[in-house]
């Protein structure tokens, strides 16, 4: 059940990001807070980047379950140690309005990621 409530969280993230890609005024909320309103093409092109990462760590999470796509037990590991960075990256962002919205997400993915790779019960 982890795997798949991490599997829908990080497509919510992907929905966002793909929202800044399409020029949504959300830049406050991503990459440090450094833009008011929708990202210059260089930020857009980091969240396009962030869409492939995430979806590569919900494929890790998923292994980890037994889940397809059945990749190697090193990816969730991999998935977790990437979501832990990020969860740190998230609370010490230097933007007020992120740090409210992704740190309590990011930790709750991380809890969840951790539940599966680790496999506490």
């Amino acid at each position: 059940m982890a795997a798949v409530v991490y599997f829908a969280m990080i497509v919510g993230v992907v929905a966002f990001q793909v929202c800044l890609i399409a020029g949504a005024p959300w830049g406050r909320l991503t990459q440090g807070g450094g833009h008011a309103g929708a990202l210059p093409a260089r930020g857009r092109v980091a969240a396009g980047v962030s869409i492939l990462l995430l979806l590569a760590m919900a494929a890790g999470v998923a292994s980890a379950a037994g889940l397809p796509p059945g990749w190697p037990a090193w990816t969730g590991w991999t998935a977790l140690g990437i979501q832990a960075v990020s969860t740190v990256l998230n609370w010490i962002t230097p933007s007020p309005a992120e740090r409210r919205l992704w740190g309590p997400v990011t930790t709750a993915m991380l809890a969840l990621a951790a539940l599966v790779v680790i496999g506490l019960r």
